[in-house]
């Protein structure tokens, strides 16, 4: 039986989740309230479509286009859907209203995910009839090229659909992984909002530059991270393991927490200095350029990646 998929919102997030599922030879609906910005999806999806083509990602763009359709009625647009993917605003209030919509229009055994960068499901969710289908599946910015999906069930989500979840990620190219407790911000954004905020800190207090702060992670930390995660990577770089990494290095590591203070990392003043630099490295006007030159790296990476297996 084909698994169609109903997406709401029309913006990045959704967008890209409609090439995830229709890449996959799911049927996908695509919802907004706005015309305009289902014309604008139309084209971006398919200029995307387009750009794995030509990265030798996909065989063919038009396929996986056909199966995606646009419509600005909720209740049709979510008509016989298995899986409903929520790209709304993140907000908590837009959200319970939201899936108070979607509760009234969905079969009872559809599987209601929300796209949400870092509010736990139980809070928008906890007051429906149907609680126990709802959970969060956070994707990383554009699922379509990088495949982490962080699945995160509140306390009253049923296993059943968290199983059904996992697998349907899978079917679709995703790498899921499962948030076994609900915490703000999830795994991603919390490992990533501790980098940053050292990272702040240091350009900050003047200890590096912009560029080269970004050169370490670019040309050192990165490298490795491509393929492997922070803690293989000390498991790796010690004779005896990660004990023995432990042993050796947590003094060092436990010194510099203590040095980190709970100041404020993201002070305007801060950003101000940031954005100076990092403007001068690229313009405001080239930004959409290395946007695309970014997204076309990243599949180079893939396509690498795809030549040998990676575990």
């Amino acid at each position: 039986m084909t698994t169609r998929i109903g997406i709401l919102g029309a913006g990045l997030i959704g967008r890209a989740w409609a090439i995830v599922f229709a890449r996959a030879g799911m049927p996908v609906t695509l919802y907004d309230v706005d015309d305009d910005a289902l014309d604008t999806a139309r084209e971006a999806i398919r200029q995307s479509l387009t750009n794995l083509q030509l990265a030798g990602l996909i065989e063919d763009a038009e396929p996986p286009l056909a199966l995606i359709r646009t419509e600005n009625d909720l209740a049709r647009a979510m008509a016989d859907t298995a899986y409903i993917q929520e790209c709304g605003p993140e907000n908590v209030e837009a959200k319970r209203r939201i899936y108070t919509d979607l509760e009234t229009v969905a079969a009872k055994d559809t599987v209601l995910a929300s796209s949400t960068s870092g509010i736990a499901a139980s809070q928008f969710t906890e007051h429906l009839h149907h609680p126990e289908r709802c959970l969060v599946v956070h994707p990383v910015n554009p699922p379509y090229l990088i495949p982490l999906v962080e699945v995160a069930p509140s306390p009253l989500t049923w296993k059943t659909v968290v199983d059904r979840t996992m697998h349907l990620m899978e079917q679709v190219q995703q790498a899921p992984i499962l948030v076994r407790k609900e915490i703000q911000g999830f795994i991603l954004n919390r490992l990533q909002g501790a980098l940053l905020n050292e990272a702040l800190r240091l350009f900050r207090d003047g200890y590096v530059s912009a560029e080269d702060l970004d050169k370490t992670v670019k040309h050192g930390l990165g490298l490795r991270w491509s393929f492997m995660g922070p803690l293989e990577t000390i498991d790796l770089n010690a004779p005896g393991g990660v004990v023995d990494y432990g042993q050796r290095y947590a003094p060092l590591y436990h010194d510099i927490d203590h040095q980190r203070g709970d100041d404020e990392p993201w002070a305007p003043a801060t950003l101000a200095a940031l954005d100076e630099e990092r403007r001068e490295q690229l313009p405001t006007a080239d930004l959409a350029d290395r946007q695309a030159w970014r997204d076309r790296r990243l599949m180079a990476l893939i396509a690498h990646q795809r030549s040998f297996s990676i575990s």
